[in-house]
């Protein structure tokens, strides 16, 4: 797979297949990927997003302006089963690097563009971050309704949403692939993908033609919608259910007759969630959170504590399925990653190689392509390859 993608969207989706078994080839320009740069760090251009981001990989750095360099790119791809990139339309077609150009060189491969916007649409061709993707499609103003502020998500949520739906795509490249023999461009633009993501949610009464009222999903919109304040602290709970409504009357020891009816059932609740929030943050507000952990799991209740990161990275139960990985990075030290998440009987995920130093396999990777050492110290005297340096 050569991976022409930077920041989180396509290295994150990159990540992922690199778990699963493929062989990521990271082609990096000679400043490298901008997420080398983000603190905290211990060694130049080893920040630790990128780390976080870019396991199961090999770096190479070729100057895709130098004729050898795209060159290069071009007969590392005419045996590659992937092509991604994250790079704004217009500037592949001046590299001469698009779907057009490199399906003429490998017919069977899949090639697949991460955009910001969906290139038939009257935004093509525009940059996009997260945090722009994040605004046009309205999180920040669902969470400046309930709050009166808008803020964006203290995650790279937008990125991350596009990354897997990336994953998923290429993979379904590849199955066409297998099956046919064809390989084809395939687009996935940001804005339309997180836009599906959150009116999924939100379309509400504009489903219908005419509309039945407006968008907004009123349970998520709820004022009281959010972690639970106890005597002592917070809890987060989900009292959903017809059967947990029924569970926690029984275990607060209120009769069926004293219930109020917009509690009733599910239809009655979602035409009150304000009230039915606001009633039950009143409530747990009077005991501790021991007490109402130690009810909602006797009724089974989903409960749970509120975290903040260091409780999470501490979580008991992460510890205990062995999420979190340990490596020993060359240059890094000891380094604890999130590792990959699903269990497999057959065909599990690995980490099998540390985060790349920049063009640490440049060497390596072209070798195996079937240049050889006079085609690469070419390649590496006019600066089209750029040797690792560390």
């Amino acid at each position: 797979m050569i991976d022409l993608t930077s920041v989180m969207m396509g290295p994150y989706a990159t990540m992922i297949l690199g778990d699963y078994g493929a062989d990521v080839i990271k082609v990096e320009s000679p400043e490298g990927d901008v997420m080398r740069y983000a603190a905290p760090m211990r060694s130049p251009r080893m920040g630790a997003m990128y780390l976080q981001g870019n396991r199961n990989k090999r770096s190479i750095v070729l100057d895709l302006k130098k004729p050898r360099g795209r060159e290069a790119l071009l007969r590392l791809s005419e045996t590659a089963d992937v092509f991604v990139h994250n790079v704004r339309p217009a500037a592949m077609r001046r590299l001469k690097l698009s779907a057009d150009d490199l399906l003429v060189v490998n017919p069977r491969l899949v090639y697949v563009a991460l955009h910001g916007f969906g290139e038939e649409g009257p935004y093509a061709g525009r940059p996009a971050y997260d945090d722009l993707i994040q605004g046009l499609t309205a999180l920040p103003a669902l969470v400046g309704k309930i709050t009166g502020e808008p803020r964006y998500s203290p995650a790279t949520i937008a990125d991350r949403i596009v990354g897997l739906n990336a994953t998923h795509a290429i993979l379904a490249g590849l199955l066409h692939r297998d099956r046919t023999g064809e390989g084809q461009a395939i687009e996935v633009p940001m804005f339309e993908t997180m836009a599906q993501f959150v009116l999924g949610d939100h379309m509400a009464g504009r489903s219908y033609d005419p509309p039945l009222g407006p968008p907004g999903y009123s349970r998520l919109l709820a004022p009281d919608r959010r972690p639970y304040r106890t005597r002592d602290g917070y809890i987060c709970a989900l009292i959903y259910t017809d059967k947990h409504w029924d569970a926690f009357f029984s275990a607060i020891k209120t009769d069926p007759e004293q219930r109020d009816p917009r509690f009733k059932d599910m239809s009655a609740r979602t035409r009150n969630y304000d009230h039915v929030y606001k009633w039950l943050a009143d409530l747990i507000e009077t005991r501790t959170t021991a007490e109402w952990m130690r009810l909602f799991e006797e009724a089974d209740i989903p409960c749970g504590p509120m975290h903040d990161l260091d409780s999470l990275i501490d979580d008991p139960h992460l510890s205990e399925v062995g999420f979190f990985r340990e490596i020993d990075h060359p240059t890094e030290g000891k380094l604890r990653v999130a590792g990959p998440a699903a269990r497999w009987s057959r065909t599990p995920s690995s980490i099998r190689s540390c985060p790349p130093r920049l063009g640490e396999h440049g060497d390596e990777i072209l070798r195996e392509a079937g240049f050889s050492d006079g085609d690469i110290e070419a390649l590496a005297g006019e600066g089209a390859m750029v040797r690792d340096s560390g």
